[in-house]
């Protein structure tokens, strides 16, 4: 029999009056148990137990699944809901541990950890102090509840925003008392602000000077006022610090008097963990304190991920106890923000999901940082914004809104994907939104308003606000206005043309004028019926590949755009099957000069199969073999030795040099990633920790030495061919180019804007990275500052595998397909799709020669395809039988003239 519920005394508090009301519910239900309940609800019968328990006001998503599961009105409970909460002020309070949110000078007695730092911010004798360190290692922390809360004097503390001038204002203005608007005017002189402050000055997420801020002039005001300042600190994300570079007058004050922000040591880490639960008289279980440790030990970018996590688990706490079971309940270090994140988003309406994701993606940059947006600018609905606030997903003060953390972008799969998708419309957007306040700004003054190419390459779909509507609508009226009068003065010099057509010189101006604009007509026309042939040929390659190629390559000749490039892929590659294997290919390595190719196998086999086009069978041989999935594989410069890495850690080397595999001694370490530079092997372990490896042939290899990045754990490594430069990828998926010329001296060089999976140089200067749904090229000439070259979309499934060759790269998704793109001097070009997996591709290499793609996948067939590289002219009209005919020219092209694209 089911435990009886504990009475309730209801004159107790709101919340045990809230708890009963939910019991008598759940009897009205006719008393189903909390299992049924939770079927029904999709929500722990622990969590809906907990919700009528009386202890703490469960959250708003609980509250509604359980009134659903009970066939009572869910939005009638919400409201009930909200009058408990308001009624219950300190139930937020009471959670010693902040979650997402940064720390405030007011939580000062709840900050633990960062101790050292702090004295050492407050003993420097500097000027001007940088603090310096990854998303997530608690700059902001340290810099309000460290620093400025044990600082005595008046504080001066903002974010540069989009306008810093505006800014510094309204934080001065709340420290003085003063006007903002006569400060803004007095601060237009930078100089003026060390004469309206003569304390310390502490400028968070400095990072914004470049991401939010887009005028140059606003950006070197800031610089130059905080360098005139008597005392300044500012808090700069770790890949912002060569855009730091960029100001002399910066630099100098760096100068000696930076402060790199790295993971917590274990006994910082131990305290941040134990002392906030200590203040409120709770204690945290010895059993998830070894965990917490386990979990978060090493890792910069850890802590809003941790913070979250311990107070999701202070609401699953046993009395005053935090257990290992509540932090396994509410997902652990990696999961309790994506597990909060969509709770809260599922238990929003269909209407409200879409405004709630509208939100949220009105808090983001194009660089994947968080901005501030003021109420006007998100017309959001309240109980949608005040949901997600009292989830601690976005913080809401009387400025604005922005989300709780940036590790809500990295930690919640669906968000990231949202980010990634709409990565474009985002800039866009952004754009378009500071322009509106600039037209605002200004009166609406019509010269603010966008013209032209501006106002042309406003993509359609975007969520606009009245505001965006309202300018965007003027600046389309204003375009129509200017249009409309030019058509009038055509029509003007047109009739005056018509009346002085007897002058010869006029007759001869209007004939070239006529000649031109027929000219110009002939060219939109062309282009007019060049796109239009594209989409229909496309339309055609599932019922007439031969004519759509032809029409794909007679929209290309007829005018070369993009679109009509694109359209001359090969998509009937003849392919083979190498082998069938015996479980799931995870990954594939093809040798840099003998032909064979290396597969890892689920089960944690690793098979080398021979890639010579022989009369006999191709051979196949059992490498080495992992006690669990084989997740990565390498071959060295040389193609004579291979390493593989496992799910159980181990690093296994195969002399491969003669064909048939000679396995190596195991080597002593344990590793997550793996890597060849010429022929020493690299591994990394769950600290981040390089090792490099030599005499690998002998039967104890040698360890050359080790490096620590501090970058915490890497999720893989490349080394440029020269091995001077390694792009380390973090499990925080951020590319960082690092010098390891010396590793007993390694340099952080910088890091590449987009997040990434995987990273893989090709030559001295280039470099891909994968993302969701694209992968990214960039040219490292210098590796300082990767330029971004060219984004290749992956056309809709996910990038599983990609490979970079000298002149091509192949991208395996997530659908079956894998799509080979030619690289050239100009954008890349599409060259084939391969379709013949049943599944996922899940691993992808490239012959040296690059025109040959091996392929593996969850069907478990190993494939070798044989991509055409031909010219796609040659290749389309050896293959167009029958040749386009008049007819099928006019019905595709129109009256433009017949110029078929394959002769006999």
């Amino acid at each position: 029999m089911p435990r009886r519920e504990r009475p309730l005394d209801e004159g107790e508090s709101g919340v045990l009056r809230f708890a009963a009301d939910l019991r008598r519910l759940r009897e009205r239900a006719g008393s189903p148990t909390y299992r049924e309940l939770s079927r029904r609800a999709h929500y722990s019968a622990a969590a809906l137990s907990e919700a009528a328990g009386g202890r703490k006001l469960p959250s708003l998503a609980v509250t509604k699944a359980y009134a659903k599961a009970c066939d009572a009105d869910p939005e009638e409970w919400a409201r009930r809901w909200r009058a408990v909460a308001e009624a219950e002020p300190h139930a937020a309070q009471d959670n010693p541990y902040v979650g997402l949110s940064m720390f405030q000078p007011g939580d000062a007695p709840r900050f633990f950890g960062r101790e050292r730092l702090t004295a050492e911010l407050l003993a420097t004798k500097n000027r001007f102090t940088g603090v310096f360190g990854p998303s997530g290692v608690g700059k902001s922390s340290l810099l309000r509840a460290g620093l400025i809360a044990r600082t005595r004097e008046p504080v001066l503390l903002f974010t540069p925003g989009a306008n810093p001038v505006e800014e510094c204002a309204l934080a001065l203005a709340r420290l003085t008392g003063g006007e903002a608007t006569e400060l803004a005017d007095e601060l237009e002189d930078p100089r003026q602000l060390q004469h309206h402050h003569g304390h310390l000055v502490v400028v968070d997420q400095f990072e914004e000077l470049f991401t939010l801020c887009r005028n140059e002039e606003l950006r070197q005001w800031l610089v130059t006022a905080l360098t005139g300042c008597q005392k300044v600190v500012i808090g700069v994300r770790a890949d912002y610090y060569g855009h730091c570079a960029r100001y002399p007058e910066l630099v100098e004050a760096l100068d000696g008097s930076q402060l790199l922000l790295g993971p917590m040591t274990p006994d910082e880490l131990r305290l941040a963990i134990t002392e906030p639960a200590a203040v409120v008289g709770a204690k945290v279980e010895t059993a998830l304190l070894a965990r917490l440790m386990a979990d978060a030990v090493g890792q910069a970018a850890v802590l809003p991920l941790l913070s979250h996590a311990l107070a999701q688990t202070w609401q699953h706490r046993r009395g005053m106890t935090l257990t290992l079971a509540g932090y396994e309940e509410v997902g652990g270090l990696d999961h309790a923000v994506a597990r909060t994140a969509q709770e809260v988003f599922d238990a929003f309406s269909p209407a409200g999901r879409e405004q709630a994701k509208r939100i949220l993606l009105r808090l983001v940059t194009a660089e994947d940082t968080k901005r501030r947006a003021d109420h006007a600018e998100l017309e959001a609905d309240d109980e949608v914004l005040f949901a997600l606030a009292a989830a601690r997903l976005v913080v809401i003060d009387r400025d604005g809104v922005e989300l709780a953390h940036e590790a809500l972008i990295r930690g919640w799969p669906a968000f990231q994907g949202w980010v990634e998708e709409d990565r474009e419309n985002i800039k866009a957007q952004r754009e378009l939104t500071l322009a509106t306040r600039t037209w605002e700004s200004l009166d609406r003054d019509a010269g603010a308003l966008l013209r032209g190419r501006r106002l042309a390459n406003v993509p359609g779909g975007l969520s606009l606000n009245a505001g965006e509507r309202a300018f965007l609508a003027a600046s389309l009226a204003a375009e129509q206005e200017v249009s409309a009068s030019a058509r009038r003065r055509t029509r003007r010099q047109r009739q005056l043309l018509a009346a002085l057509a007897a002058l010869v010189v006029v007759a001869a101006s209007s004939t070239a004028f006529a000649l031109q604009a027929g000219k110009a007509a002939d060219e939109q026309r062309a282009n007019a019926a060049v796109l239009r042939a594209v989409s229909e040929a496309a339309a055609l390659r599932s019922t007439n590949p031969a004519l759509a190629q032809q029409v794909a390559l007679a929209a290309y000749q007829l005018v070369p755009l993009p679109q009509a490039r694109n359209g001359l892929r090969q998509e009937d590659v003849p392919s083979q099957v190498l082998r069938e294997a015996q479980s799931e290919v995870t990954a594939l390595a093809v040798g840099p000069t003998l032909q064979q190719v290396a597969t890892g196998h689920r089960d944690g086999t690793v098979v080398l199969t021979g890639l010579a086009d022989l009369p006999a069978p191709r051979a196949s041989y059992d490498a080495t073999r992992h006690s669990g999935a084989v997740t990565a594989l390498a071959m060295d410069s040389t193609g004579g030795l291979m390493a593989s890495a496992g799910d159980d850690g181990t690093v296994h080397v195969v002399d491969v040099s003669l064909g048939k595999p000679r396995e190596l001694p195991v080597l002593p370490v344990r590793a997550i990633a793996i890597a060849w530079q010429g022929t020493t092997l690299v591994t990394t372990d769950e600290a981040g920790t390089l090792s490099f490896w030599t005499d690998l042939r002998r039967e104890r290899p040698r360890l050359l030495t080790t490096a620590q990045l501090g970058l915490g754990p890497l999720a893989g490594l490349s080394f440029r061919p020269d091995g001077q430069v390694l792009a380390a990828v973090t499990t925080g998926r951020a590319v960082h180019l690092v010098d390891v010329t010396d590793p007993r001296d390694v340099k952080l060089l910088s890091l590449t804007r987009e997040f990434a999976g995987t990273a893989q140089f090709a030559g001295a200067e280039h470099l891909m990275t994968t993302a969701r749904t694209a992968v990214h090229l960039w040219n490292t000439t210098d590796p300082r500052g990767p330029v971004l070259r060219a984004r290749i979309p992956s056309g809709g499934g996910e990038v599983t595998s990609a490979r970079l060759g000298p002149d091509h790269v192949a991208i395996a998704t997530d659908d079956g397909l894998v799509r080979l793109w030619r690289l050239g001097a100009g954008e890349p070009v599409e060259q084939a799709l391969l379709r013949g997996h049943a599944g996922p591709v899940t691993a992808v290499g490239l012959t040296p020669q690059g025109d040959e793609v091996v392929t593996g996948g969850a069907d478990r067939a190993v494939r070798l395809w044989n991509a055409d590289p031909r010219d796609p002219a040659v290749r389309i009209c050896e293959q167009a039988i029958p040749r386009m005919s008049r007819e099928e020219w006019e019905q595709y092209f129109g009256d433009l003239d017949f110029a078929p694209p394959c002769r006999d």
